[in-house]
C-alpha cells in the first residue's frame, strides 16, 4: 500500500471529518449487534435442548433481544453508508475542483505538450476510479477490520483453543490475497497507462473526423485504434483475471477454518467442553470471522486500481504550476501602447534555439504586421507578447514597464486577441459575445455585433441572441469568427493580435470587416499575424521573420523596392494573379 499516496487522499476527508466519526461510531454499535446475535440464538438453542427442557419465559426474552437487534441493525447501517457516502462523494468533489483549477493555473507549455485525452482521463475517468476504489472501498475495509476484532473478542469469550485454531490459518489467507494483489498491481497500473493512450487517441480522430475523412484515414485509424484496445484487452484481461483469483483462492482458506472449527468443535461439545449452543455460535462466528477476509480480498484489487489512477491524478497536482506574479506586481488597466522589446531570447526546448537577440519598438497607435514562413516565430512572439510563455533573457515593457512587474491577468487584459482557431462555449450567442464583459448591455452587444457584421446572421437564428450555442450548431466557420470578431469589438482594449482573423470570412464580407478593424484600431498598437500579405498593405510597419529573427522591416512600398525577402514573398503569392 502506498502510504505517502493514501495521506495524500486522506487529506482531502478532514473537513468531513464528523461524519467519519459518526460512520466510525455506527459500525462499531451495528457490528457489536450484528456479532452478539449468534450468542443469543446459541443460548437459545441450549434452551430447546433436550425433552421438557424448554424454557418459554427465557426464550421470550432472548427472542425480544433479537428483534431489537434485527431491528437496529439496518438503521444503523444506513447512517454509516450515507456518512461514508457523504465522505466518498464531497472529497471526490474536492478534488475533481482541485485537478481543473490547477489546469488553468498550469503554464501553456504542459497544455500544448500532454494529450489532451489524457488530461480528461484523469480528470474524469481516474477520480471515478479514486471515489469507486478508494474511498468507497475503505469503508468496505474498515467494516471489515472492525468485524474480524468483534468476532475474534465474542470468539475468545466462548472457547480460547478454537479461536487460536482459526487465528493459526487465518494468514493462509492473507499471503495469497497478497501474493495475487502485486501481480494485480502491475496489470492494473498498465491497464490505466494504455486506457489514457486509448482516450488520447479517440479524442484526436473525433476532433479531426473531417481531416480523417479528407485523406480517407478511416481504414489506417480503426487499425491503430485496434491495436491499442488490444493492449488494453490484454492488461484488462491478465488484471481482472488475478483479481478473480483473490476470491475463490481466500474462499478455499476460509473453508479449512470452518470446517477446522466444525470438527473440532464437535469433539469438545461430545467431551462436553462447550454446548451445543455454544458450538452453534462458533460456526457462525467462523463464518462471520472469514467473510471480511473475502471482502478485503476483493476490495484490495479495487483499491489497486485506485491507487494507480491516485498517482496519476496527483501527478497533475504536482506539475509545476505558472510563475506566480512577483508581491510588488501592479495591474495596469489601460496603457498608452508603447512596445519595447529588448535582446528577447526564447526557445521551446533547450536543444533547438528559435528566437534570439530579437529588438523591436513600437510606438502607441502603430499597426505592426508580422509575416514570414510557417515556423519563423510569428505566433511565437504573440505568446510572448500575451505571456503565455516565458522569455529565456532579455525583456518585454509595455509602456516603459517590464511585464515581469505587471500582473499577469492585466498583462492579457491589455489586448484584445482574434485568433485564426475560433472557440465559442456552450452558451448564448449574447454571452459568446459578452465573454470579455459580462456586464455589457444588451445595446452594447448589439452595436458590436452590427460592428462584426454579425447582426443579420444571429437575428436569423431560432431565438436571436437568446439562441443558445453547442458543438452541433448550425453555424459556419466564418460565422463563428464574426462573434469572435464582434467579442473584441465589444471590450475595445488597448491594444490587439490579429492573428489571420478574417481567414474564414468571404471576400465581401472580409472587405467591411477591415473597415470596422480600421475603425477599431484608430489609437490602438496592433499587432497582426498575415499570411496573406494583401492584408497588410495599409501596415505601419511589417516586420519580416525567418528562423526567429527579423531579417528585413519597413512598410509594404519599401519592403517591395528592396526587392529582398517580403518582396519573394509577395510576388510568389500574386504570381498567377
Amino acid at each position: 500500500m502506498n502510504l505517502p499516496l493514501l495521506k495524500r487522499i486522506l487529506k482531502y476527508t478532514k473537513p468531513y471529518n464528523k461524519y467519519t466519526i459518526l460512520a466510525f461510531f455506527t459500525a462499531v454499535i451495528n457490528i457489536t449487534l450484528t456479532l452478539f446475535t449468534p450468542i443469543i440464538i446459541g443460548e437459545g438453542i441450549d434452551l430447546l435442548i433436550g425433552p421438557g427442557n424448554v424454557n418459554f419465559s427465557k426464550l421470550f426474552k432472548i427472542l425480544i433481544l433479537l428483534s431489537i437487534t434485527v431491528i437496529f441493525s439496518p438503521i444503523l447501517q444506513l447512517i454509516m453508508t450515507r456518512c461514508t457516502n457523504i465522505v466518498s462523494y464531497k472529497t471526490i468533489k474536492d478534488l475533481r475542483i482541485d485537478v481543473f483549477n490547477k489546469l488553468n493555473s498550469l503554464p501553456l507549455k504542459y497544455i500544448d505538450s500532454t494529450s489532451h485525452g489524457n488530461i480528461m482521463n484523469g480528470v474524469i475517468n481516474d477520480i471515478e476510479i479514486v471515489s469507486d476504489g478508494l474511498l468507497q472501498g475503505f469503508s468496505q475495509l474498515f467494516t471489515g477490520v472492525i468485524t474480524i476484532i468483534g468476532t475474534l473478542i465474542f470468539m475468545l469469550s466462548i472457547n480460547i483453543k478454537i479461536t487460536l485454531i482459526v487465528v493459526i490459518i487465518t494468514p493462509l489467507s492473507l499471503f495469497t490475497a497478497s501474493t495475487i494483489a502485486k501481480h494485480c498491481h502491475s496489470m492494473f497500473r498498465k491497464q490505466s497507462q494504455v486506457r489514457g493512450e486509448l482516450s488520447g487517441y479517440v479524442e484526436e480522430m473525433i476532433g479531426n473526423q473531417k481531416i480523417v475523412k479528407a485523406f480517407s484515414f478511416e481504414d489506417r485509424s480503426k487499425q491503430a485504434f485496434e491495436d491499442i484496445n488490444k493492449k488494453l484487452y490484454t492488461y484488462g484481461q491478465k488484471a481482472q483475471f488475478y483479481s478473480a483469483l483473490t476470491n475463490p483462492c481466500t474462499r478455499f482458506v476460509n473453508g479449512l477454518v470452518y470446517a477446522a472449527v466444525g470438527i473440532i468443535g464437535a469433539i469438545s461439545a461430545i467431551n462436553g467442553t462447550i454446548s451445543i449452543g455454544q458450538l452453534s455460535s462458533f460456526l457462525s462466528y467462523a463464518n462471520q470471522y472469514t467473510k471480511p477476509f473475502n471482502e478485503i480480498s476483493g476490495v484490495i484489487t479495487e483499491l489497486q486500481a485506485a491507487f494507480t489512477s491516485a498517482s496519476r491524478v496527483f501527478k497533475i497536482l504536482d506539475e509545476k504550476e505558472e510563475t506566480s506574479d512577483s508581491k510588488d506586481s501592479i495591474t495596469l488597466n489601460t496603457c498608452e501602447g508603447y512596445i519595447d522589446i529588448n535582446d528577447v531570447s526564447f526557445s521551446y526546448s533547450t536543444d533547438k534555439s528559435l528566437i534570439e537577440n530579437f529588438n523591436l519598438k513600437v510606438k502607441p497607435g502603430s499597426k505592426i504586421a508580422i509575416v514570414g514562413p510557417t515556423g519563423c516565430g510569428k505566433t511565437t512572439l504573440i505568446n510572448l507578447l500575451m505571456r503565455f510563455y516565458n522569455i529565456n533573457s532579455g525583456e518585454i515593457k509595455i509602456d516603459g514597464i517590464n511585464i515581469d512587474n505587471i500582473t499577469r491577468s492585466s498583462t492579457r487584459g491589455l489586448y484584445g486577441m482574434v485568433l485564426q482557431d475560433t472557440w465559442l462555449y456552450s452558451g448564448t450567442v449574447k454571452e459568446n459575445i459578452a465573454y470579455g464583459k459580462p456586464d455589457a448591455s444588451l445595446e452594447e452587444i448589439i452595436s458590436a455585433a452590427k460592428n462584426a457584421h454579425a447582426h443579420k446572421f444571429i437575428m436569423n437564428l431560432p431565438k436571436g441572441y437568446d439562441t443558445v450555442l453547442t458543438d452541433d450548431s448550425s453555424l459556419s466557420q466564418g460565422q463563428k469568427q464574426l462573434l469572435c470578431i464582434a467579442r473584441i469589438m465589444l471590450s475595445k482594449p488597448p491594444m490587439l493580435i490579429l492573428d489571420e482573423a478574417t481567414s474564414s470570412i468571404d471576400t465581401r464580407t472580409e472587405i467591411y470587416i477591415q473597415k470596422a478593424f480600421n475603425k477599431l484600431m484608430e489609437g490602438r498598437t496592433t499587432f497582426i499575424v498575415a499570411h496573406r500579405l494583401s492584408t497588410i498593405r495599409e501596415a505601419d510597419l511589417i516586420l519580416v521573420m525567418n528562423n526567429g529573427k527579423v531579417i528585413e522591416q519597413g512598410n509594404h512600398t519599401e519592403l517591395l523596392n528592396k526587392g529582398g525577402f517580403y518582396a519573394n514573398l509577395y510576388n510568389s503569392q500574386f504570381a498567377l494573379a
